[in-house]
């Protein structure tokens, strides 16, 4: 394997020692209230030998929550939740960053605190079902945010920014992937406005490029990544125009001198991805999910990503940077376990000195 995988770098202000980072992956563990606890902090310190950890999507605000046990940052008990994960990670050598995520239409009211209708750039019903207390129920039709609430809910990023840092992060993520929000204002089926954030590619990136702008303003752009998923048609997205809409959102976003950008499920379009790669000024963070470290690390040797991540690797193996270092066995992850319930599948998976 390709020694380029394990040569330092700096990621914006924040420094890596080798370039095998963790992906953010949704577990659902946190409280009620969306407050981590020794049990979160434990899982990240576990992992805190990646070169960076990005956190499981964390909701904004009250809004922005999508699934049960997910995390908050917008409340002071949240902050002091994530100072016990930043603080284990820290004292175990590690870094880690905070990935904003707002699940916008794809939530119910029975999965947020206050009950409320999800919110979206319009009244589109997702297909699907999701888990609530309640069992398996259809998504609802989604209340369109007006112009003034997209505004509004740009201030929400703002804050919750501000937040993850006050708990101690190395910075931030902002979701703009896998259907979330950002990703139902670029899409054409889930966005049909028709104020400055609807219709031309200009207006579908408007939105996107205002939370990287304030979030890198709140807490400076040398803290800030962003996280997309080009033609990704997870949660009922279809795009038709990944070639026009995301170098605009790109070329966009350069000039703002974010930390890093991360491109996962990406679809194969490596012509997409080389196009987006020459148009980003600074670390680019690429995900090839399914494929083995071998495969990842060539993109680091021949110029195409900065740095790589690893999603259920990192899951299953607390110890994935000694194992790839040393070519030891890897642990295969139970997918029983993933979401939700306490150690098992979560803090308990074997490590080579155990």
């Amino acid at each position: 394997m390709s020694n380029a995988l394990w040569n330092p770098t700096t990621v914006g202000e924040i420094p890596l020692p080798h370039r095998l980072a963790m992906a953010p992956m949704t577990r659902s563990r946190s409280t009620p209230n969306g407050v981590p606890t020794e049990l979160n902090a434990e899982y990240y310190a576990q992992r805190a030998s990646h070169a960076l950890i990005i956190t499981e999507g964390t909701q904004p605000s009250a809004d922005g929550q999508g699934y049960m046990l997910t995390p908050g940052i917008y409340s002071e008990e949240h902050i002091a939740g994530w100072r016990k994960v930043t603080d284990a990670v820290h004292k175990a050598d590690g870094r880690i960053v905070i990935q904003l995520m707002h699940a916008g239409r794809m939530s119910h009211p029975d999965n947020t605190p206050h009950h409320r209708q999800p919110v979206a750039p319009s009244p589109v019903q997702p297909a699907g079902e999701t888990f609530t207390l309640s069992g398996l129920q259809e998504f609802p039709v989604p209340r369109e945010l007006s112009t003034e609430e997209v505004a509004a809910t740009v201030d929400d990023f703002r804050r919750a920014a501000a937040a993850a840092i006050a708990a101690g992060a190395d910075g931030v993520e902002i979701h703009g992937a896998n259907g979330y929000l950002l990703h139902q204002f670029f899409a054409a089926n889930t966005n049909q406005r028709t104020d400055r954030y609807g219709g031309s590619v200009d207006n579908r990136i408007r939105f996107a490029v205002e939370v990287a702008t304030a979030v890198a303003e709140e807490i400076g752009a040398s803290r800030t990544g962003l996280r997309i998923s080009p033609g990704n048609p997870f949660n009922d997205i279809a795009e038709s125009d990944t070639h026009d809409l995301y170098p605009a959102l790109v070329r966009a976003l350069a000039p703002l001198h974010l930390a890093y950008l991360h491109i996962g499920n990406h679809g194969g379009d490596d012509e997409l991805l080389h196009t987006l790669r020459k148009l980003w000024p600074n670390t680019l963070v690429l995900n090839r999910a399914g494929t083995d470290i071998a495969t990842r690390a060539k993109d680091i040797e021949d110029g195409i990503a900065d740095v790589i991540t690893v999603g259920t690797m990192a899951l299953a193996n607390p110890d994935l940077v000694e194992r790839v270092r040393t070519g030891a066995p890897l642990n295969t992850p139970d997918p029983n376990t993933v979401y939700g319930g306490g150690e098992a599948g979560y803090t308990d998976y074997p490590t080579l000195t155990a």
